[in-house]
Protein backbone atom coordinates (compact mmCIF):
# COMPACT_ATOMS: atom_id res chain seq x y z
CA UNK A 1 0.00 0.00 0.00
CA UNK A 2 1.63 3.32 -0.85
CA UNK A 3 -0.32 7.00 -0.48
CA UNK A 4 0.06 9.96 -2.89
CA UNK A 5 -1.57 13.00 -3.39
CA UNK A 6 -4.09 12.24 -1.20
CA UNK A 7 -4.68 8.62 -2.16
CA UNK A 8 -4.19 5.39 -1.29
CA UNK A 9 -2.55 2.80 -4.38
CA UNK A 10 -1.98 -1.06 -4.02
CA UNK A 11 0.75 -1.27 -6.87
CA UNK A 12 3.30 -3.29 -6.30
CA UNK A 13 6.73 -2.17 -5.96
CA UNK A 14 8.71 -1.50 -9.29
CA UNK A 15 5.64 -0.72 -11.37
CA UNK A 16 7.14 1.15 -14.00
CA UNK A 17 4.45 0.67 -16.70
CA UNK A 18 1.93 3.28 -16.56
CA UNK A 19 2.82 4.44 -20.46
CA UNK A 20 1.08 0.94 -20.91
CA UNK A 21 -1.50 0.54 -18.18
CA UNK A 22 -2.53 2.67 -15.42
CA UNK A 23 -2.96 1.38 -11.78
CA UNK A 24 -5.89 2.97 -10.50
CA UNK A 25 -6.25 4.88 -6.72
CA UNK A 26 -8.24 2.44 -4.20
CA UNK A 27 -10.68 4.90 -4.24
CA UNK A 28 -11.55 4.17 -8.02
CA UNK A 29 -10.88 0.74 -8.27
CA UNK A 30 -13.65 0.42 -5.05
CA UNK A 31 -16.46 2.64 -7.22
CA UNK A 32 -15.52 0.17 -10.22
CA UNK A 33 -15.96 -2.80 -7.98
CA UNK A 34 -19.29 -1.16 -6.96
CA UNK A 35 -20.83 -0.90 -9.90
CA UNK A 36 -19.91 -5.04 -10.81
CA UNK A 37 -21.71 -5.60 -7.70
CA UNK A 38 -24.91 -3.92 -8.77
CA UNK A 39 -24.66 -5.78 -12.13
CA UNK A 40 -24.31 -8.75 -10.33
CA UNK A 41 -27.60 -7.85 -8.33
CA UNK A 42 -29.46 -6.64 -11.66
CA UNK A 43 -30.20 -3.17 -9.65
CA UNK A 44 -28.83 -0.89 -12.80
CA UNK A 45 -30.52 0.51 -16.27
CA UNK A 46 -28.88 2.47 -19.01
CA UNK A 47 -29.80 5.75 -17.48
CA UNK A 48 -27.91 4.87 -14.47
CA UNK A 49 -24.96 5.72 -15.94
CA UNK A 50 -25.60 8.58 -17.69
CA UNK A 51 -24.27 10.73 -14.81
CA UNK A 52 -21.26 8.92 -14.91
CA UNK A 53 -20.49 9.58 -18.53
CA UNK A 54 -21.08 13.35 -17.67
CA UNK A 55 -19.16 13.71 -14.79
CA UNK A 56 -15.94 11.88 -16.63
CA UNK A 57 -16.62 14.06 -19.90
CA UNK A 58 -16.54 17.22 -17.91
CA UNK A 59 -13.59 16.32 -16.28
CA UNK A 60 -11.64 15.58 -19.77
CA UNK A 61 -12.41 18.67 -20.93
CA UNK A 62 -11.06 20.38 -17.57
CA UNK A 63 -7.81 18.24 -17.85
CA UNK A 64 -7.19 19.45 -21.58
CA UNK A 65 -8.57 23.15 -20.98
CA UNK A 66 -11.69 23.03 -23.14
CA UNK A 67 -15.59 22.92 -21.99
CA UNK A 68 -17.42 19.48 -21.96
CA UNK A 69 -19.54 20.67 -24.67
CA UNK A 70 -16.82 20.18 -26.55
CA UNK A 71 -16.13 16.66 -25.48
CA UNK A 72 -17.37 13.50 -27.35
CA UNK A 73 -17.11 10.25 -25.67
CA UNK A 74 -16.14 7.04 -27.26
CA UNK A 75 -13.99 3.86 -26.26
CA UNK A 76 -10.74 4.18 -28.56
CA UNK A 77 -8.29 7.00 -29.82
CA UNK A 78 -8.01 5.04 -33.14
CA UNK A 79 -12.25 5.15 -33.75
CA UNK A 80 -11.85 9.43 -33.07
CA UNK A 81 -9.03 9.90 -35.33
CA UNK A 82 -10.62 7.73 -38.02
CA UNK A 83 -13.73 9.68 -38.02
CA UNK A 84 -10.95 12.95 -38.71
CA UNK A 85 -9.29 11.12 -41.34
CA UNK A 86 -12.78 9.96 -43.13
CA UNK A 87 -13.72 13.70 -43.05
CA UNK A 88 -10.88 15.06 -44.94
CA UNK A 89 -10.99 15.74 -48.52
CA UNK A 90 -9.65 12.46 -50.83
CA UNK A 91 -5.63 12.46 -50.68
CA UNK A 92 -5.13 14.98 -48.29
CA UNK A 93 -1.51 15.12 -47.01
CA UNK A 94 -0.89 14.74 -43.33
CA UNK A 95 2.13 14.97 -41.46
CA UNK A 96 2.80 12.08 -38.58
CA UNK A 97 6.08 11.96 -36.76
CA UNK A 98 7.90 8.36 -37.96
CA UNK A 99 7.77 7.18 -34.32
CA UNK A 100 4.10 8.32 -34.08
CA UNK A 101 1.70 5.05 -32.05
CA UNK A 102 -0.63 3.28 -34.97
CA UNK A 103 -3.33 4.50 -33.56
CA UNK A 104 -2.75 7.95 -35.02
CA UNK A 105 -1.04 7.24 -38.06
CA UNK A 106 -2.64 4.31 -39.34
CA UNK A 107 -6.34 5.75 -39.56
CA UNK A 108 -5.03 8.05 -42.40
CA UNK A 109 -3.45 5.86 -44.13
CA UNK A 110 -6.62 3.65 -44.17
CA UNK A 111 -8.47 6.62 -45.78
CA UNK A 112 -6.21 7.23 -48.39
CA UNK A 113 -4.54 9.85 -47.80
CA UNK A 114 -0.66 10.69 -48.58
CA UNK A 115 1.17 10.74 -45.65
CA UNK A 116 3.73 14.43 -45.84
CA UNK A 117 7.00 14.84 -45.24
CA UNK A 118 7.19 18.18 -43.64
CA UNK A 119 5.04 20.20 -41.66
CA UNK A 120 4.67 23.26 -44.03
CA UNK A 121 2.78 20.63 -47.06
CA UNK A 122 0.60 19.33 -44.54
CA UNK A 123 -3.26 19.61 -44.86
CA UNK A 124 -3.37 18.20 -41.03
CA UNK A 125 -0.85 17.44 -38.31
CA UNK A 126 -1.22 14.82 -36.08
CA UNK A 127 0.87 13.75 -33.22
CA UNK A 128 1.40 12.61 -29.79
CA UNK A 129 1.59 15.13 -26.99
CA UNK A 130 4.52 12.94 -25.54
CA UNK A 131 5.23 10.18 -27.75
CA UNK A 132 4.29 6.28 -26.34
CA UNK A 133 7.91 5.05 -27.75
CA UNK A 134 10.58 7.46 -26.03
CA UNK A 135 8.64 10.42 -24.08
CA UNK A 136 9.48 12.89 -26.81
CA UNK A 137 7.17 16.08 -26.51
CA UNK A 138 5.58 17.95 -29.44
CA UNK A 139 6.59 20.83 -29.79
CA UNK A 140 3.00 23.17 -29.44
CA UNK A 141 4.29 26.30 -29.43
CA UNK A 142 5.59 25.54 -33.03
CA UNK A 143 2.30 23.88 -34.20
CA UNK A 144 -0.09 26.33 -33.00
CA UNK A 145 2.16 29.13 -34.87
CA UNK A 146 2.28 27.07 -38.08
CA UNK A 147 -1.63 27.96 -38.53
CA UNK A 148 -1.99 24.31 -39.75
CA UNK A 149 -5.28 22.54 -38.49
CA UNK A 150 -3.80 19.80 -35.40
CA UNK A 151 -4.93 16.65 -34.20
CA UNK A 152 -3.14 15.96 -30.72
CA UNK A 153 -2.99 13.01 -28.96
CA UNK A 154 -2.74 13.31 -25.38
CA UNK A 155 -2.70 9.79 -24.37
CA UNK A 156 0.37 9.77 -22.71
CA UNK A 157 0.31 13.24 -21.23
CA UNK A 158 -2.92 13.82 -19.80
CA UNK A 159 -2.48 12.74 -15.69
CA UNK A 160 0.82 13.93 -15.38
CA UNK A 161 1.66 17.18 -16.91
CA UNK A 162 -1.12 20.57 -17.26
CA UNK A 163 -2.45 21.24 -20.73
CA UNK A 164 -4.32 23.98 -22.37
CA UNK A 165 -4.95 22.77 -25.45
CA UNK A 166 -8.66 24.91 -26.50
CA UNK A 167 -6.58 26.02 -29.72
CA UNK A 168 -6.42 22.67 -30.92
CA UNK A 169 -8.96 21.07 -33.92
CA UNK A 170 -8.79 18.09 -32.30
CA UNK A 171 -7.68 16.30 -29.52
CA UNK A 172 -7.55 12.71 -28.36
CA UNK A 173 -6.89 10.51 -25.15
CA UNK A 174 -7.71 7.38 -23.41
CA UNK A 175 -8.38 6.68 -19.52
CA UNK A 176 -6.36 3.36 -18.89
CA UNK A 177 -2.94 5.12 -19.05
CA UNK A 178 -2.08 7.78 -16.58
CA UNK A 179 -6.17 8.57 -15.87
CA UNK A 180 -5.75 5.32 -14.27
CA UNK A 181 -9.29 4.03 -15.45
CA UNK A 182 -10.63 0.88 -17.27
CA UNK A 183 -9.70 0.46 -20.68
CA UNK A 184 -12.87 1.50 -22.87
CA UNK A 185 -13.54 5.00 -22.79
CA UNK A 186 -11.92 7.70 -24.29
CA UNK A 187 -12.73 11.20 -25.65
CA UNK A 188 -12.28 13.49 -28.41
CA UNK A 189 -12.28 17.26 -27.93
CA UNK A 190 -13.83 19.17 -31.30
CA UNK A 191 -13.30 22.99 -31.55
CA UNK A 192 -16.37 24.55 -32.21
CA UNK A 193 -16.23 25.69 -35.79
CA UNK A 194 -14.29 22.69 -36.49
CA UNK A 195 -17.41 19.95 -35.85
CA UNK A 196 -19.10 20.78 -38.78
CA UNK A 197 -16.39 19.48 -40.73
CA UNK A 198 -16.91 15.77 -38.91
CA UNK A 199 -19.09 13.28 -40.92
CA UNK A 200 -21.09 10.74 -37.75
CA UNK A 201 -20.01 7.80 -38.95
CA UNK A 202 -21.45 6.22 -36.18
CA UNK A 203 -24.32 7.97 -35.49
CA UNK A 204 -26.40 5.96 -32.47
CA UNK A 205 -28.91 6.23 -29.81
CA UNK A 206 -26.47 7.84 -27.83
CA UNK A 207 -25.58 10.37 -30.33
CA UNK A 208 -28.96 11.44 -31.21
CA UNK A 209 -31.09 10.79 -28.19
CA UNK A 210 -33.42 8.41 -30.37
CA UNK A 211 -34.11 4.63 -29.64
CA UNK A 212 -35.84 3.99 -32.88
CA UNK A 213 -36.15 5.58 -36.46
CA UNK A 214 -34.46 6.54 -39.44
CA UNK A 215 -34.23 10.42 -39.30
CA UNK A 216 -31.04 11.47 -38.10
CA UNK A 217 -31.36 14.11 -35.60
CA UNK A 218 -27.85 14.64 -34.00
CA UNK A 219 -27.58 16.37 -30.61
CA UNK A 220 -26.82 19.65 -30.76
CA UNK A 221 -22.60 20.26 -29.97
CA UNK A 222 -20.06 17.54 -29.54
CA UNK A 223 -21.90 14.83 -28.02
CA UNK A 224 -23.16 14.01 -31.74
CA UNK A 225 -20.17 12.07 -32.55
CA UNK A 226 -20.47 9.65 -28.77
CA UNK A 227 -20.50 5.91 -28.83
CA UNK A 228 -22.33 4.21 -26.61
CA UNK A 229 -20.90 4.55 -23.73
CA UNK A 230 -18.67 1.69 -21.89
CA UNK A 231 -20.91 1.91 -18.97
CA UNK A 232 -18.47 0.18 -16.14
CA UNK A 233 -15.23 2.04 -17.96
CA UNK A 234 -17.06 5.35 -17.61
CA UNK A 235 -17.60 4.20 -13.42
CA UNK A 236 -14.20 4.83 -13.02
CA UNK A 237 -13.20 7.49 -15.26
CA UNK A 238 -15.50 9.52 -13.37
CA UNK A 239 -14.36 9.26 -10.02
CA UNK A 240 -10.43 9.04 -11.69
CA UNK A 241 -10.67 11.89 -13.78
CA UNK A 242 -12.46 14.60 -11.55
CA UNK A 243 -9.42 13.25 -8.75
CA UNK A 244 -6.85 13.55 -11.22
CA UNK A 245 -8.52 16.81 -12.06
CA UNK A 246 -8.02 18.07 -8.47
CA UNK A 247 -4.56 17.77 -7.51
CA UNK A 248 -1.64 19.91 -8.35
CA UNK A 249 -0.54 18.85 -11.96
CA UNK A 250 2.71 20.91 -11.67
CA UNK A 251 3.80 19.08 -8.58
CA UNK A 252 2.67 15.63 -10.50
CA UNK A 253 4.57 16.23 -12.91
CA UNK A 254 7.57 17.73 -10.79
CA UNK A 255 7.27 14.42 -9.16
CA UNK A 256 7.54 12.22 -12.08
CA UNK A 257 10.37 13.78 -13.89
CA UNK A 258 12.39 13.97 -10.92
CA UNK A 259 12.19 10.53 -11.10
CA UNK A 260 12.79 9.84 -14.30
CA UNK A 261 15.69 12.57 -14.56
CA UNK A 262 17.06 10.34 -11.46
CA UNK A 263 16.88 7.36 -13.70
CA UNK A 264 18.58 8.53 -16.49
CA UNK A 265 21.18 10.59 -14.50
CA UNK A 266 22.17 7.33 -12.85
CA UNK A 267 22.87 5.74 -15.89
CA UNK A 268 24.97 8.56 -17.22
CA UNK A 269 22.57 9.73 -20.10
CA UNK A 270 20.96 13.20 -20.10
CA UNK A 271 17.43 13.96 -18.21
CA UNK A 272 14.50 14.08 -20.45
CA UNK A 273 12.18 16.05 -18.97
CA UNK A 274 9.63 13.70 -19.45
CA UNK A 275 7.31 11.08 -17.23
CA UNK A 276 8.51 8.37 -20.38
CA UNK A 277 11.92 7.35 -20.68
CA UNK A 278 13.70 4.51 -22.59
CA UNK A 279 16.60 3.01 -22.45
CA UNK A 280 19.19 0.14 -24.50
CA UNK A 281 19.13 -2.83 -23.25
CA UNK A 282 16.60 -6.06 -22.18
CA UNK A 283 13.40 -5.40 -19.33
CA UNK A 284 15.11 -5.60 -15.60
CA UNK A 285 14.25 -8.60 -13.63
CA UNK A 286 11.69 -7.26 -10.84
CA UNK A 287 10.51 -4.28 -12.22
CA UNK A 288 7.87 -3.89 -14.64
CA UNK A 289 8.13 -2.44 -17.80
CA UNK A 290 7.89 -2.60 -21.32
CA UNK A 291 9.85 -2.65 -24.58
CA UNK A 292 9.03 -0.34 -27.40
CA UNK A 293 10.76 0.36 -30.87
CA UNK A 294 13.84 -1.74 -29.66
CA UNK A 295 14.46 -0.50 -25.93
CA UNK A 296 13.05 -0.71 -22.90
CA UNK A 297 11.03 1.74 -21.52
CA UNK A 298 10.04 3.18 -18.09
CA UNK A 299 7.32 5.34 -16.93
CA UNK A 300 6.66 7.28 -13.59
CA UNK A 301 3.72 8.06 -12.30
CA UNK A 302 2.49 10.16 -8.97
CA UNK A 303 2.23 6.62 -6.96
CA UNK A 304 5.70 5.71 -8.12
CA UNK A 305 8.89 6.07 -5.53
CA UNK A 306 12.75 6.79 -5.36
CA UNK A 307 12.74 3.08 -4.33
CA UNK A 308 11.16 2.07 -7.69
CA UNK A 309 13.76 3.55 -9.31
CA UNK A 310 16.84 2.58 -7.54
CA UNK A 311 15.84 -1.17 -8.44
CA UNK A 312 16.80 -0.27 -12.10
CA UNK A 313 19.62 1.63 -11.27
CA UNK A 314 20.96 -1.37 -8.85
CA UNK A 315 20.27 -3.64 -11.38
CA UNK A 316 22.33 -2.45 -14.00
CA UNK A 317 24.91 -0.80 -12.08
Amino acid sequence: MREAFGAVFDVQDGYLNTASIGVPPRHVADAVAASFERWRRGEDTSSTFTEAVETSRAAFGQLIGVPATSVACGATVSHFVSLVAASLPAGSKVFVDPIEFTSVALPFVAAGHVIASTVDEADLVATSVVQSADGTFADLEALRASGKPVLLDVSQAAGWMPLSLAWADFVVGVAYKWLMSPRGAAWMAVRPDRADSLKPLAANWYSTGENYGTELVLRSDARRFDLSPAWISHVGAAVALPWVASVDLEAVRAHCVGLTDRLLTGLGLPPNGSAIVSVAGPPVQGVVSSVRAGRTRYACHLYNTVEDVDRVLEALA
